[in-house]
């Protein structure tokens, strides 16, 4: 276990090595309120575009379900008759052209994994862009009515009308300390303020606010060479598995295999960790098993039998009727 993820799970188990942070946890998150306050008083620049920006985000280091919670919105909002575009930072891009417009063939190593991945998944307009005002204004310009801001909590530049925070059931808020001595990148008060608090999957610790339930359901299989789609079951391959997941919270995506009946080797990977032929050598001879995010790293090397399970966020009725009201309220 590397020294980074010996700390988050420090930080997310309550471990007495990182007290000795705690002063350093309370001045990150005076800091961070102090930038928020010198946004409210307009000492800092903030864009406002003319149409409505709903941002998805969490206070919490690591996976929580963000980009399904993207996906769902950009599907329903479709469904409304919105047409919706996506904006991102892109982590893990190493592109200079911005605002980039991320189609379903651009190269992960300009956009990203999750850009590239919301783009195939949803078929809408997304731009990475580390200005997220600069983002959105391309996706207005190009026709959109109604703007995504995936992972923008903290990116305050961009103003918003809708803040929606994704939390993970099984983790919570860990030990309840901002960064270093905590996975917390703003304070626990900070979910009071935002519109709603989705929780993904089973929630172990209570919140102090009201939340959404929200669970992540597996819709099928797909041939990572050729993009055919089979059901969950049967599996469409035999016997043990190597399963790979770069992902925030591999551990989720592994038990979710192993509840379809997979068993094998499960390799848990660095989030957003680059796939290479090196990497993947020692896991030919049985099938290969990974999430969307990492399909779209490694299309071009991947063994043969190599298998991605699609996932789709699943809300409950209410949350819809909710999220109608608010948009209507702000038209």
């Amino acid at each position: 276990m590397s020294l980074a993820d010996r700390w988050l799970a420090g930080a997310y188990q309550g471990s007495r090595w990182l007290w000795p942070l705690r002063p350093l946890g309370r001045l990150y998150q005076w800091l961070m309120q102090r930038r928020a306050s010198q946004y409210a008083r307009g000492k800092r620049p903030v864009w406002r575009t003319p149409v409505p920006v709903i941002v998805v985000g969490n206070i919490t280091l690591g996976g929580t379900g963000k980009s399904p919670l993207v996906a769902w919105l950009g599907r329903w909002l479709t469904a409304q008759g919105w047409s919706p575009g996506i904006v991102s930072r892109g982590y893990g891009g190493r592109t200079h052209d911005h605002p980039l417009r991320v189609t379903t063939t651009t190269p992960v190593e300009e956009s990203g994994d999750e850009p590239l991945m919301l783009a195939q998944q949803t078929g809408l307009p997304v731009v990475v862009d580390p200005q997220r005002g600069r983002g959105a204004a391309a996706l207005v310009e190009a026709g959109c009515d109604v703007i995504i801001s995936d992972d923008g909590l903290q990116h305050l530049a961009l103003a918003r009308d809708i803040e929606l925070v994704v939390i993970d059931g099984a983790r919570g808020l860990g030990n309840g300390d901002c960064l270093p001595a905590g996975p917390l990148r703003e304070p626990p008060s900070r979910l009071k303020s935002v519109d709603a608090v989705i929780v993904n999957g089973d929630i172990a610790t209570p919140l102090p606010v009201e939340t959404v339930s929200m669970c992540l359901v597996p819709s099928g299989w797909r041939r990572l060479s050729d993009g055919q789609r089979l059901p969950l079951t049967p599996l469409p391959f035999s016997g043990p598995v190597n399963a790979l997941a770069a992902i925030g919270n591999p551990e989720r995506f592994f038990a979710t295999l192993a509840s379809l009946g997979v068993v094998g080797e499960w390799h848990p990977l660095a989030d957003h960790q680059p796939l290479t032929e090196a990497l993947l050598r020692p896991l030919r001879g049985r099938p290969l098993v990974m999430t969307a995010k990492d399909a779209v790293k490694c299309q071009k090397i991947a063994p043969p039998d190599s298998w991605v399970l699609d996932v789709e966020a699943s809300l409950p009725p209410e949350f819809a009727h909710w999220l109608t009201g608010k948009l209507s309220a702000l038209t």
